[in-house]
């Protein structure tokens, strides 16, 4: 009880500052339309500033667009055949098709059309024929307009703040599926790494909130004045975004080889492991210099010290599968080497010298083998 206690809370801390700008926007919405414009009755314009502000992070100056869009063709349908056929149940069926066929046609998506149907609805049950129909749409105008200023001006959102609450989790678990599959090389345990497996399937959830966090702090600096300050701590996580994605692919790739190198039965080994185990390392440390802003260049080392870490199975030996999971250790240390901060020209260099493969004939970089020792021509 006291975890989903605590859980609600969490969720409310993370949602507070969205419901006071929804809050702010709305009630500010009316007055501007109410008291200062003198509409009598401008519903359209907390709507609108409620739907912009709750609209998708990242997207909401196109929200605004395809909401007054949306209003329009709602409110330009609703009232033509109201006037024409009247209201009542098979009427208010007949505007929502209609709506949804125009914005359908003009190329909308979702959104679009969606704000066109409840726009006709509104405009169907709650409106008279004799309104005058641009009033309508010049309410959800200002309520959008209102809307944006909260979210740039009066109340914007900490971009780092959110981007750095989205980040947490979905680096955490990246990590720790990657300590997991370790742990289950080293026990041999095939259903331990089939676990982390799934954990890594559903961490798709988190690392999409990631995304949309960085799109929101994209958008928030580019209109708030207030937050153009945050630039500079922001850069970490949205030029790293993308590549701890294709890292987290990466590993749940090498997460299937495993299991499927224990299945068989095939030789693994311990340095192996200890490889992955520190690519783990990386990821909790690359999660911890972002968030100080610091250059991250502890994660930088782990990440090639898994490298070289993995590179040794070769004295040792492995199988297909093993050298399948010694390539993906280098792709995912390439993607953590991009994420923080690596050229795309610089990384595989960096994992080629870590390897020992610096040096090495590129037929034999191919081949994915060692070259022959001394003697052994």
């Amino acid at each position: 009880m006291r975890s989903v206690l605590a859980a609600g809370l969490h969720r409310i801390r993370g949602g507070l500052a969205l419901a006071l700008q929804a809050g702010v926007g709305a009630g500010l919405a009316w007055w501007v339309a109410h008291d200062l414009i003198g509409r009598p009755q401008p519903f359209f314009a907390p709507i609108a500033a409620v739907i912009t502000l709750a609209s998708s992070v990242g997207q909401r100056a196109r929200r605004t667009a395809e909401l007054v869009v949306g209003v329009a063709i709602g409110i330009g349908v609703g009232d033509a055949l109201i006037l024409l056929i009247g209201t009542g149940p098979w009427q208010i069926g007949l505007v929502v098709v209609l709506a949804i066929l125009v914005a359908t046609a003009v190329g909308g998506r979702t959104p679009l059309v969606v704000q066109s149907a409840s726009s006709a609805v509104l405009v169907a049950t709650l409106t008279s024929a004799t309104g005058v129909p641009w009033t309508r749409f010049f309410d959800a105008l200002v309520g959008g307009g209102i809307g944006l200023a909260v979210m740039t001006v009066l109340l914007p959102l900490n971009p780092l703040t959110v981007v750095k609450r989205a980040a947490d989790p979905a680096l955490r678990t990246l990590a720790d599926g990657l300590r997991d599959v370790a742990g289950g090389m080293r026990a041999g345990d095939r259903e331990a790494v089939d676990e982390a497996l799934d954990r890594l399937r559903a961490a798709e959830t988190s690392f999409a909130a990631f995304s949309d966090a960085v799109k929101a702090a994209r958008e928030n600096v580019a209109f708030a004045p207030a937050r153009w300050r945050s630039r500079g701590a922001l850069a970490q996580y949205v030029d790293g975004a993308d590549q701890v994605t294709y890292a987290l692919r990466n590993v749940r790739v090498l997460s299937r080889r495993v299991s499927t190198a224990l299945g068989d039965e095939e030789k693994i080994p311990a340095v192996l492991a200890t490889g992955v185990d520190l690519l783990g390392d990386a990821v909790d440390l690359l999660r911890q210099e972002w968030a100080k802003a610091a250059e991250p260049i502890a994660a930088r080392q782990r990440a090639l010290s898994a490298v070289a870490e993995a590179a040794k199975a070769y004295d040792e030996g492995v199988g297909f599968s093993g050298g399948v999971v010694v390539a993906q250790v280098r792709s995912i240390a390439i993607d953590l080497l991009r994420a923080s901060g690596i050229e795309l020209a610089d990384a595989p260099r960096l994992v080629r010298r870590a390897a020992g493969w610096h040096d090495r004939p590129r037929a034999t970089r191919r081949a994915g083998r060692r070259p022959p020792a001394p003697g052994h021509g």
